[in-house]
């Protein structure tokens, strides 16, 4: 047999062990209907894979079934499938966390902050993110989106005037979505993904040891540290 189909069905076999022992090793539970029965469970590992392991289960049956003899098989794996396959195999049995990736020095700001501070270290620093405290305790995240929307708000009640309005005021007090999720340094990356691709309006996943949102921060997740998108420096 061909070394990429060895390779191809080595992951194949150990990704199907993975997921026979995520469900308890169910009795006479076929590849496919494994990855339909964990996708049904939204299990974030097995769900951002789904359909391309449902492929290479139709690609396995072909490599094992229909092979003409023990040096040659109708169906081989190219190059591309034989690296996403593995790719597909480290994600569940070696999943990476949060941290050490993500760690970062993530300043948090008193919420009796002037707004007009914000506005100087969004000119001064690019920084898109303030995690609001009141005296240790956590209170909120305003970002650049969330500035936006205050500052329209306010302008429906005609000239904005900033003297004496802190950070504390930007707060979104109406009910709406918070664009914010806590996770601990143990949280997979897989997982923090899946929180960005279900909720829209998140902004930002926020870490600290244990998950604690009054905890000390020990790092930060945006959207585009997950899918690449550029922007400028800053927190």
């Amino acid at each position: 047999m061909a070394e990429r189909a060895e390779q191809f069905l080595a992951s194949f076999n150990r990704i199907e062990k993975w997921m026979q022992d995520e469900l308890g090793n169910p009795h006479n539970m076929g590849f496919s209907e494994l990855v339909r029965r964990l996708d049904k469970q939204h299990n974030p590992e097995i769900s951002n894979a789904a359909d391309d392991l449902l492929q290479m289960a139709r690609l396995r049956n072909a490599i094992v079934h229909d092979q003409v003899d023990e040096d040659f098989v109708i169906a081989e794996p190219n190059e591309w499938t034989v690296k996403r396959i593995t790719e597909i195999e480290q994600h569940l049995t070696k999943p990476e966390h949060v941290l050490p990736k993500f760690a970062k020095r993530v300043t948090g700001f008193e919420d009796t902050l002037p707004i007009t501070e914000i506005l100087e270290t969004i000119a001064k620093k690019g920084y898109s993110q303030f995690p609001l405290y009141h005296q240790g305790q956590f209170k909120g995240l305003i970002t650049l989106r969330a500035l936006g929307y205050w500052f329209a708000r306010e302008s429906l009640k005609g000239d904005i005037h900033l003297e004496g309005r802190i950070a504390a005021d930007l707060i979104l007090k109406d009910g709406k979505s918070t664009n914010y999720r806590f996770v601990s340094g143990e949280a997979l990356i897989i997982e923090v993904k899946h929180f960005f691709e279900n909720d829209p309006l998140l902004e930002a996943v926020l870490i600290t040891k244990n998950g604690d949102p009054n905890g000390n921060l020990v790092g930060i997740i945006r959207p585009r540290d997950l899918f690449h998108k550029k922007e400028r420096n800053g927190q």
